[in-house]
C-alpha cells in the first residue's frame, strides 16, 4: 500500500470515530423528518457536512421548498470555498483539476485542519487516505443512528452533538499551542464568533453568514500581522523524499558500523 494513502488513512482515524459518533445523531433527527435509514446513509456519503445536513433536514422537516433548501445550504457550506482557497496553497505543484475535485469532495472543517498540519504537500493519495475512513464513519454512524433511534436515549443523543466541536478542539489546540501565529488568529475567531452568539444586533444573521464572516476577518487580521514570506516553508514531496532518503542513508551506515 503506498506510504502516503497509509499516513492519510491513519490521520483519518479519530476523524472517521467522531463522525461516526456525531452522525448517530443526525440518524435519529432524520428519521423523525420522516428519512429512511438508507435514505439517510445515501444523503451522508454524497454530502459530507454535518450543519449543511442537519438543516438540510429541519428543511425537509418543516417542508420547504427547494429554492430555501438552496439558500440554505449555499449560506452554510460557502465557508467550504475559502478553506478550499487555503488548502489549494498547499497542493503538490500542478495538480490536474480532476485531482482537486476528489479532494474538494471531502474537504470538512475537521479534514481540513489535519491537511493543513501535514508537514509535506498534499498529493491525492494521502488526501484520498485521509477523507476516505471519515465518509465511511459518516455513513455507517448515520445508517446505524437511524436504525436504532428507538433503542437510545434522548439525553445520550443530545450529548452526541458537542463531540464534533470537541473533536475540532483536540486537533486545532495542538498546533496553536506551537505556534503563536495559529493561536492569536484562533482566539480572535472565538471572540467574534462569540460576539455573534450573544451581542443582540448581531445574533439576527444566520449561522452560515457568520461563520464566514468570522473567518475571513480572524484570517486577513493572521496574514496582515504573520505575513509568510517564504515560500519555502512548505516542503515539497521531492524535497521530502531527499529528507528519508538522507535518514535512511544514516541508520544503514549506523547499522554497519
Amino acid at each position: 500500500m503506498d506510504k502516503e494513502f497509509q499516513v492519510g488513512v491513519k490521520d483519518g482515524i479519530p476523524i472517521a470515530l467522531g463522525y461516526f459518533a456525531v452522525s448517530f445523531s443526525l440518524g435519529i433527527t432524520m428519521v423523525s423528518a420522516g428519512i429512511t435509514a438508507f435514505q439517510g446513509a445515501v444523503m451522508s456519503v454524497t454530502n459530507l457536512t454535518s450543519a449543511g445536513q442537519f438543516a438540510g433536514v429541519k428543511v425537509i422537516a418543516a417542508g420547504g421548498t427547494l429554492l430555501e433548501m438552496i439558500l440554505t445550504q449555499f449560506i452554510i457550506n460557502l465557508r467550504y470555498s475559502l478553506m478550499s482557497l487555503s488548502l489549494s496553497q498547499k497542493l503538490e505543484p500542478k495538480m490536474p483539476l480532476w485531482k482537486k475535485l476528489i479532494i474538494a469532495f471531502g474537504n470538512t472543517d475537521e479534514i481540513f485542519a489535519m491537511a493543513m498540519n501535514h508537514q509535506r504537500s498534499l498529493t491525492l493519495r494521502y488526501m484520498v487516505g485521509l477523507q476516505c475512513l471519515p465518509i465511511l464513519g459518516w455513513t455507517a454512524g448515520t445508517f446505524l443512528g437511524a436504525v436504532a433511534c428507538d433503542l437510545m436515549p434522548k439525553n445520550v443523543s443530545v450529548a452526541m452533538n458537542v463531540m464534533l466541536y470537541g473533536m475540532f478542539i483536540a486537533i486545532v489546540l495542538p498546533v496553536a499551542k506551537k505556534s503563536k501565529p495559529v493561536l492569536i488568529v484562533a482566539s480572535v475567531a472565538v471572540f467574534l464568533s462569540s460576539c455573534f452568539r450573544f451581542v443582540p444586533f448581531l445574533r439576527v444573521i444566520s449561522e452560515g453568514i457568520s461563520i464566514i464572516i468570522c473567518t475571513v476577518l480572524a484570517a486577513a487580521l493572521g496574514a496582515i500581522l504573520f505575513p509568510v514570506t517564504d515560500e519555502k516553508n512548505i516542503p515539497s514531496e521531492e524535497g521530502m523524499k531527499k529528507v528519508d532518503e538522507t535518514d535512511k542513508a544514516a541508520k544503514e551506515g549506523g547499522a554497519g558500523e
